[in-house]
């Protein structure tokens, strides 16, 4: 939620705070918020989609900080929406202003704060494989979080500043006093320098009675209540000595100003008073701050059984959603292999698509990954709750709502959701592939991990408006290791961001996300991709860059001979399938003409088009032959990759059971 002003305003006493050396502690962190604070912080690129191998090293880095203090993470993050909409006006708020910024983002080169699309997938593969313990919640992770917390009486690690609300026995840790970098050592232990804030520390600097901070909260306005109208600052005491008189004083003083007796709800009504008549509006206004109070008011922990024993939460379902959402799908939510985004699309029929840097000339680079998510809505809701899902997505610089009917392919019209665990393997590969045009037979000489990859680019190359020529810069960048990677950029700094490029590079990235979210519905049917490796932005606009002016490729490819060979088969993959697409696009015209004779006048233009036509397919067929002699070469490349693996699961059969047992696990 937040409360607005609250952490600038306790900047400016910062007696409040404790400083303190803080190590040897379970952590509850706040996921969502350390997401977006550690990319922000960190001075990695935003502009050109993302540096997600730079932020893995980051990610990698602030974990083992941590554990060298021996604090013990538990990160918990948001799920779906809340139902009852009271969020909504300030989630419609922070779309518009996402794409106002992201637009001014690609007009002008600056950096607005943007999370990159796959930034949340690549912090949480992170840290599955840091085995980090990780929850996902079924709505906000706020209130579990602190409910968590004042069972363990352990600290809270977040920036949001309903925090400085609840409670909590252990205190709360703001990460922006969070001095992880700094590990410091004493004796044989390590502690990292922080402040520590408690909720008694707060109401004696303030003189505010404690059973009235959630009713401060809530007359301050958070997320879900705003109470308009009321000039706070009258009531600043005059010689308070303080720096700044402001809203949130204001407030306070009136508060310390009541008499002892008055409690919580009638504050609330007390405040309204000072509206004056509203007649009606008042009732319901009164009913929201009653609302927004209980928001702080903390019950017992869903996620302790959870984190200690592996057992999902009940679901709070309401009498009306009773059966929206199967039994199976709870564990693998809360495990953060399943996204929860399909809570909203079950529970509400919405989906909130994100940004990524777009201007407002330029169609939502969401439209090209749109028959994906069709199909995962037609998993989802089956054909007989078979209604539209609203999408909130963008035209130019506003947000709209679209409504987009779910469809189904020919394997998944059969398919229930209730049942979709017991659903055979290759049926759940069928409904990926075909929702992305590929076959299993074109993806088999690629290491397990790029098929997904791979099968992506392919559709992108096929939906994407305008059509993309940047699938070589793409796969080529795909395909580098870290060093030649490095080698190549130390060569060539970094151009001014191309608008056109930006935004076909971030149409593939919706493809994937929403391909990605896909194949963990249905079970991981492809291995999951480590997302870190396939897209280095300011790799690839260099690479787009070097291309289109001339530049060789050969001293990137030189650098690193197994890169070379990965991108030789990934490249032969995808222009295989196209060759095959485009095929079946020409049988199918064909068959059209056949079947609708054309004018005389057209078989006149079509005598003129032959010979283009001709030429056309030798080219295609000169092509297709080449491929054909690099398929021994490609059927190397997965024999070593597959050799290496075997030799890595060799080595490790306990993490190699881990990840066989991961598809599995999620059905």
């Amino acid at each position: 939620m937040g409360v607005q002003g609250l952490a600038s305003f306790l900047d400016k006493h910062q007696n409040i705070y404790r400083e303190v050396r803080f190590g040897r502690s379970r952590l509850l962190v706040d996921g969502c918020n350390l997401n977006y604070l550690l990319y922000f912080s960190s001075g990695l690129d935003q502009n050109h989609g993302g540096e997600y191998a730079a932020y893995v090293t980051l990610v990698e880095s602030f974990i083992a900080a941590l554990r060298s203090c021996d604090i013990t993470p538990y990160v918990v993050l948001d799920g779906g929406s809340d139902v009852t909409d009271k969020k909504l006006e300030t989630a419609a708020k922070r779309r518009e202003d996402r794409i106002r910024k992201a637009h001014e983002a690609a007009a002008s080169g600056r950096t607005m704060c943007i999370l990159p699309r796959m930034a949340e997938l690549v912090f949480i593969q992170t840290l599955a494989r840091l085995q980090v313990p990780v929850a996902q919640c079924f709505a906000e992770a706020d209130q579990e979080i602190a409910a968590l917390a004042s069972e363990w009486r352990c600290p809270v690690l977040s920036n949001d500043s309903d925090f400085f609300v609840f409670d909590l026995p252990g205190g709360f840790l703001p990460i922006s006093h969070f001095h992880w970098r700094e590990v410091r050592q004493s004796g044989s232990r390590s502690s990292v320098s922080c402040r520590r804030y408690y909720t008694s520390s707060f109401c004696s600097f303030f003189g505010l009675r404690r059973q009235l901070l959630p009713a401060f909260a809530a007359l301050a306005g958070n997320d879900y209540v705003k109470l308009r109208g009321i000039d706070w600052t009258r009531f600043v005491q005059a010689g308070t000595g303080t720096e700044a008189c402001g809203r949130l004083e204001g407030l306070l003083c009136w508060l310390k100003g009541l008499q002892e007796s008055r409690g919580p709800l009638e504050v609330l009504e007390e405040a309204l008073g000072l509206l004056g008549d509203l007649s009606g509006d008042k009732r319901e206004l009164l009913q929201n701050l009653r609302l927004g109070m209980e928001e702080y008011q903390l019950g017992r922990s869903a996620l302790s059984r959870f984190f200690l024993h592996g057992a999902p939460p009940e679901f709070p379902a309401l009498e009306q959603e009773a059966g929206l959402v199967p039994g199976w799908m709870l564990l693998p939510v809360t495990q953060a292999r399943l996204s929860g985004n399909v809570l909203d699309v079950l529970r509400l029929l919405r989906m909130n698509l994100g940004f990524g840097i777009e201007t407002q000339e330029l169609p939502s680079a969401n439209q090209t990954s749109r028959p994906l998510r069709q199909v995962m809505y037609g998993l989802l809701l089956g054909k007989d709750r078979s209604s539209p899902v609203v999408e909130f997505d963008r035209a130019g610089l506003g947000p709209i709502s679209v409504p987009v009917e779910p469809t189904f392919t020919r394997t998944s019209q059969r398919l229930r959701l209730d049942s979709l665990p017991q659903v055979a393997l290759s049926d759940r590969l069928n409904v990926l592939l075909e929702a992305l045009g590929v076959t299993q037979e074109s993806l088999r000489l690629l290491p397990p991990q790029l098929q997904l990859p791979a099968a992506v680019s392919c559709y992108w190359l096929q939906t994407a408006q305008p059509p993309p020529d940047l699938q070589r810069a793409l796969l080529l960048g795909m395909s580098n290791t870290p060093r030649s990677t490095a080698a190549f950029q130390n060569k060539s700094g970094i151009q001014k961001v191309d608008v056109d490029v930006s935004h076909a590079f971030s149409q593939w990235q919706a493809c994937l996300k929403d391909a990605a979210q896909l194949n963990q519905l249905l079970g991981l049917p492809l291995p999951e991709p480590d997302v870190s490796r396939l897209y280095q932005g300011t790799l690839v606009h260099q690479l787009v860059h070097r291309m289109r002016s001339g530049g060789k490729l050969k001293t990137v490819l030189r650098s690193d001979r197994p890169s070379e060979e990965l991108y030789r088969s990934l490249l032969s993959v995808v222009r295989r399938i196209r060759t095959r697409r485009t095929r079946q696009t020409r049988q199918k015209a064909a068959t059209r003409r056949q079947q609708n004779p054309p004018e005389p006048s057209a078989d006149l233009q079509r005598l003129f088009l032959q010979d283009e036509e001709t030429e056309s397919e030798a080219r295609a067929a000169v092509a297709m032959q080449e491929e054909l002699r690099l398929q021994e070469e490609l059927l190397q490349v997965r024999t070593r990759y597959r050799t290496k693996e075997r030799s890595n699961r060799s080595k490790n059969p306990d993490l190699a059971r881990k990840e066989e047992c991961r598809g599995r696990d999620l059905l």
